[in-house]
């Protein structure tokens, strides 16, 4: 069974509905540890209330992005961690995090990407006036947003969308969609072949 590990920095309600999935059975995989950058995250709260270890990993002990991406690796290892989950992990990882974990980084950003990478794809999905966005989970590359796409799912924007109502419709999706990429991964029922990422029967 796959040993996963979540990664994330507010409030969790996708590290939620990945435990409740794992919990259900939704996932082939255990969730053994959570890590946050900041100490009062209440997602290390509900991963300790889901039976999960929960770390809180200080950035400002130490000296730069790729010191602090050591320390969360030597961490992960310690976990013997065989997939990496960013759930709302508001920092960007160094080379050496991804290379540590090739292909074993898994994100999820509001948007159909590659429309609209970065921390602000919701705002910037409304001000282009775009009649449709969504979600998609993606392995995590060196570059920002970039890496082989897991699965999309599409979210219409209504008329007189707010920022709000719109990230609101669009995490009711990410909660279905994350957990099944997940277990996808769990499963090995993804091939990833440069850009391409398919599904196997």
């Amino acid at each position: 069974m796959k040993r996963i590990a979540v990664l994330a920095s507010g409030r969790g309600s996708n590290l939620e509905a990945i435990l409740e999935a794992a919990e259900r059975g939704g996932i082939s995989g255990e969730i053994v540890l959570a890590i946050s950058d900041r100490v009062d995250a209440p997602a290390l709260e509900k991963a300790e209330k889901g039976g999960v270890e929960a770390v809180f990993v200080d950035p400002k002990k130490y000296s730069g992005r790729e010191a602090y991406d050591q320390a969360l690796v030597d961490q992960l290892n310690r976990a013997r961690v065989d997939l990496v989950v960013l759930a709302g992990f508001m920092r960007l990882l160094s080379p050496l995090f991804v290379r540590s974990f090739p292909m074993q980084i898994l994100n999820i950003h509001p948007s159909l990407l590659p429309a609209f990478p970065g921390t602000d794809g919701v705002e910037q999905a409304l001000a282009h006036g775009v009649k449709m966005t969504g979600c998609t989970v993606h392995f995590v590359d060196e570059d920002l947003d970039s890496g082989p796409i897991v699965l999309q799912e599409a979210v219409p924007v209504i008329q007189r969308e707010t920022v709000k109502t719109l990230h609101q419709r669009i995490h009711a999706v990410e909660h279905r969609l994350y957990p099944t990429a997940i277990d996808l991964y769990c499963r090995e029922k993804l091939k990833v072949e440069g850009r391409r990422c398919f599904i196997l029967e």
